[in-house]
């Protein structure tokens, strides 16, 4: 079931872009995938907290405790009468019927990335060694906090929770910052200032100030992500968006699947130093190629006969 609870979410995620891009205007597009990312990390603090204490609760009505497996039962069966409540306003979308109808063709990755190899290289490759340096320390921060500082889980869940907050309020102001600098731009600088955060994170010599640059690095990393994606969706035609978008996941996915067996190598060996320098050099880089490869360049002046008219520069 879990399987199947993961390939469902894979859907939701590849077909959430493109529909997103569909449904909005240029003026409005970063709003909307800003404030849909916004949403979803705000209810995450809700629903973490709510997750935390259902066991115990209904733990405490069923009088057995809150480990026992009838009160984790019915936590979980809780949690699936919520998300079937969420599917209601799906039902309500109705679908604009309109790239099978007009006959547009519908692309495989393969065919797309044979078409396209180059642009689907810029558009993959920051994603992707970003993942890998992702996968090195993220799925490890509660292991970190623990060994590093000796924190407890209360004081760990807290710091995760506020984590959550800071995402989603980088991510409602992703949006004004976007249309002020550009999308690119603020994707840039935004990373860049993430990355003397995550040294502080895991360097600092106490607790609240790696505590702080936990948060803000968080905020800062991830405020652009659905600038990017909004960004991805504009480079691509309609018909190959839900490719794009698929590809695009799995290069995250596949970080995140590889690095953390290396991590867990790394630690056993040397702790968690050489862990933050790779993820650190990782994210270095991924930022560099994504300001090489998109970052605005000013358009070159011309004089004599030609000025003043219309020329088309070579890519």
């Amino acid at each position: 079931m879990s399987a199947l609870l993961g390939i469902g979410q894979t859907l939701g995620a590849v077909t959430s872009g493109p529909f997103l891009m569909e449904n909005s205007g240029e003026a409005d597009r970063t709003y909307l995938f800003s404030f849909s990312a916004a949403i979803q990390m705000m209810a995450s603090v809700l629903g973490n907290w709510l997750g935390g204490r259902m066991p115990a609760w209904l733990g405490m009505a069923e009088g057995v405790p809150a480990t026992s497996a009838s009160a984790y039962g019915w936590s979980l069966a809780i949690v699936v009468g919520i998300s079937a409540v969420g599917m209601l306003p799906l039902l309500l979308l109705k679908r604009q019927r309109t790239a099978r109808q007009a006959g547009e063709p519908t692309l495989t990755p393969f065919q797309y990335a044979k078409r396209h190899p180059a642009l689907l290289v810029k558009l993959i490759s920051p994603m992707l060694i970003t993942s890998l340096g992702a996968g090195l320390l993220i799925p490890f921060m509660n292991l970190f906090f623990r060994r590093a500082y000796a924190q407890t889980d209360a004081s760990i869940g807290t710091l995760f929770a506020s984590g959550s907050l800071a995402m989603g309020i980088g991510l409602l102001l992703a949006p004004p910052l976007a249309e002020r600098w550009g999308k690119i731009r603020l994707v840039v600088i935004s990373q860049a200032l993430s990355i003397p955060f995550l040294a502080l994170l895991g360097f600092a010599p106490w607790f609240w100030l790696s505590a702080f640059g936990y948060l803000a690095r968080l905020a800062l990393m991830n405020m652009s992500g659905p600038i990017y994606q909004a960004y991805v969706m504009e480079q691509v035609g309609r018909e190959a968006r839900a490719t794009v978008a698929s590809l695009v996941s799995m290069s995250w996915s596949f970080g995140w699947a590889f690095s953390p067996t290396i991590s867990g190598w790394l630690q056993v060996r040397y702790g968690f130093d050489p862990i933050y320098v790779g993820t650190i050099t990782t994210y270095v880089l991924a930022i560099f190629l994504t300001w090489h490869f998109f970052w605005p360049r000013p358009t070159p002046s011309i004089s004599g006969p030609l000025a003043g008219k219309r020329v088309s520069l070579p890519d």
